[in-house]
């Protein structure tokens, strides 16, 4: 069996699967659209969320970016890992506790105002669609390569695709469409890394195998930062960036983890307050499965290309465009792998052009020919570039899709849910009946399907750093206002509207000045570069900044204005503790 027909058939198992889940779990009114009548069980529940929280930044492209960096880029991993945890242990008890179904409806309620809610009904979208671009941009990569089309079409078929089961379930269907999806994505990313870390260390285990020894007898990343820094490049286990700039890129990470709306509302699923932290331990769990991996996946992968390229040693003559693997060729049809033969000598010659080798020189080269490597590809092309089995390459592009549809899918939810419920239920039309407003919710999520297909077809950057910017967003304006609302008894309307406003408008102005409007090439008033940053922070970094000034701004408006009413601080203070502590010591 040749290996598209292999692909089409576990990609359109899996396909089939979501989508059956989605008709029998069919959502039959609000409750199940939006919270899935608070019936999941906890372990399903943390499986949900954790194929909400590993999207294709996390499955396709977070190993390229660290394998193409190094440890820089462990930032991705040390943010998003430490903001679940931020999120499970912070806020989502006590959210779950509040019982509402959406982040805007928290808001809006515990702020006792309108204006609150519209605010965060429009901070949800913009992080909400930026965040979903990411998603369709890495689906589509998947589907390029593996069903031989363009990312385009790959685009639209994956719109398609959840359309199909979004649509159709809402929350009840997602949640365990999202379990499904765990399972592959787990499997995908697993069974390849296993095999490569055998093949290159003969450890079972790639979490061991990267600190291991590689058939040079030399412990492997001591061998990769060797090659490395023959051909050019930066070590890959040493800091080189600006330190302020990492620290607040990984807080920015951190905060806005803890502010994404979409991560939150699947801790409105559960029974009770206990299930949602039992969920977000059970959760962080399933995350580890894989997060523990990416770093192996990455190095082994840059050592597999620079050992393709040279397969005679860095000394030896490198490869011939003749002699290319067959993976090679796959990826240069879909546009996201590129070679130029420079001097015309036939060969690949890979190197860092800044800072070119004396083997450059002696060898009469004109530069890296390796013109064009999309960070997304690494993971989706590691078992190709290992030469694994046909029946592995087709696993990890089910996989890389469910990791990329699975997150979409509760994205459009969070979405959907914002604009049928938090400002057509609660704003514009407060009588709408239960099945007008299912009716928006569905109509909406469709729209959302289309704006954020349109828009992925020109994506900012990469998957991971297009999500890095939805997750500064959701750091500058959501995260400090939900804080503010159970930690803050006396924070009143005003301030959380000021705040949010501040916050949310400094990180899209700071954004826009360096990265322009995303899809406008040349909109940017600076160019974006380490120079122009102010203070050396990068726009993605940058959320921190913002929330900072979100919560100044919040409390000199509150220090100038009335506090939050009395009622409002009681029952803010009957989320934090519950009736009757303190009583034992009262005597």
């Amino acid at each position: 069996m040749d290996q598209f027909t292999l692909n089409l058939i576990v990609v359109g198992a899996s396909f089939a699967l979501y989508i059956g889940i989605a008709i029998w779990a069919r959502a039959g009114s609000t409750s199940e659209f939006y919270a899935a009548n608070r019936g999941v069980h906890p372990v399903l529940n943390g499986m949900a969320t954790a194929a909400d929280w590993m999207s294709a930044a996390s499955f396709i492209s977070m190993a390229g970016i660290i394998a193409f960096v190094g440890y820089d880029n462990s930032t991705y991993l040390m943010g998003w890992t430490g903001g679940y945890v931020l999120l499970a242990l912070l806020l989502a008890p006590y959210l779950r506790k509040f019982g509402r179904f959406t982040v805007p409806d928290f808001i809006g309620d515990r702020f006792y105002s309108q204006t609150a809610r519209i605010v965060a009904v429009i901070a949800l979208l913009v992080i909400s669609i930026t965040y979903v671009i990411g998603q369709m941009a890495g689906a589509g990569v998947a589907f390029s390569r593996f069903l031989e089309v363009s990312s385009s079409t790959g685009l639209w078929i994956a719109s398609a695709v959840v359309f199909c089961y979004a649509v159709l379930g809402g929350m009840k269907g997602i949640t365990y469409t999202q379990v499904a999806q765990y399972c592959v994505l787990i499997v995908a990313y697993t069974i390849p890394a296993i095999f490569i870390s055998l093949q290159l260390t003969g450890s079972f285990l790639p979490q061991i195998g990267l600190f291991s020894n590689d058939a040079s007898g030399a412990p492997l990343l001591a061998n990769l930062d060797g090659l490395l820094t023959d051909l050019g490049f930066r070590t890959y286990t040493e800091h080189h960036a600006n330190t302020l700039d990492m620290v607040l890129f990984t807080m920015a990470l951190m905060i806005g983890t803890a502010g994404l709306p979409h991560v939150i509302i699947r801790f409105f699923t559960v029974p009770k307050v206990s299930d949602a932290r039992a969920s977000a331990g059970w959760a962080l769990v399933f995350i580890a499965l894989l997060y523990t991996v990416a770093p192996a996946v990455g190095a082994m992968a840059r050592l597999n290309i620079i050992n393709t390229i040279y397969p005679n040693g860095i000394d030896g003559t490198p490869l011939a465009y003749a002699d290319q693997p067959q993976w090679m060729t796959n990826w240069e049809n879909t546009g996201l792998l590129a070679f130029e033969d420079k001097n015309g000598d036939g060969l690949i010659q890979y190197y860092n052009d800044a800072n070119a080798p004396a083997i450059a020189a002696e060898s009469g080269w004109a530069g890296n020919e390796m013109t064009t490597f999309n960070r997304d590809i690494l993971v989706l092309a590691n078992p190709e570039i290992a030469g694994l089995p046909g029946w592995v390459i087709a696993l990890i592009a089910a996989g890389g899709l469910a990791a990329a549809l699975s997150t979409a899918a509760g994205l459009l939810l969070a979405i959907s849910s914002a604009v049928s419920h938090d400002l057509i239920k609660s704003v514009l039309n407060p009588g709408i009946s239960e099945k007008g407003e299912m009716l928006a919710a569905r109509i909406s999520m469709a729209i959302a399907i289309l704006i954020a297909t349109i828009l992925g077809l020109n994506p900012p950057g990469f998957a991971a750093q297009v999500v890095a910017i939805a997750f500064g967003l959701a750091a500058a304006s959501l995260f400090p206002t939900i804080m503010m609302g159970i930690f803050s008894k006396s924070m009143n309307s005003t301030g959380a509207v000021a705040g949010m406003l501040t916050g949310l408008v400094v990180e899209m102005v700071y954004i826009f000045t360096y990265l322009g409007w995303f899809f406008i090439p040349g909109t940017n008033t600076l160019p974006n570069t380490a120079d122009n940053w102010l203070f050396g922070i990068q726009p993605a970094s940058f959320g921190v900044v913002a929330a900072i000034l979100n919560f100044i701004v919040a409390y000199v408006v509150l220090a100038m204005t009335k506090p939050a009413p009395k009622e409002i601080q009681e029952l803010v203070e009957s989320i934090r503790v519950p009736r009757g502590a303190g009583a034992a010591q009262s005597h």
